[in-house]
């Protein structure tokens, strides 16, 4: 974060631009999702955070992702 969630959502892309091999990896949608909430994007965090539900195997960080969905204004 010290330059800023523009830089890190830039750097995501170009790591998952190198080979496509991250797109079905719901952490990498989750820290997407992330970076677009702290930037004020919430439309496109909320995408992301869906996105890293409908991935995510695990039923307790599908809840937590859950939430910080709703925190921008998604339920």
């Amino acid at each position: 974060m010290a330059y800023g969630p523009d830089r890190g959502l830039w750097l995501l892309d170009n790591l998952e631009a190198q080979d496509g091999s991250l797109a079905g990896y719901y952490l990498m949608h989750a820290a997407r999702a992330d970076l677009l909430r702290r930037a004020g994007r919430f439309d496109e965090a909320s995408k992301s955070y869906r996105r890293a539900m409908e991935l995510c195997p695990n039923p307790v960080e599908v809840r937590y992702l859950r939430r910080r969905m709703r925190e921008v204004g998604e339920s």
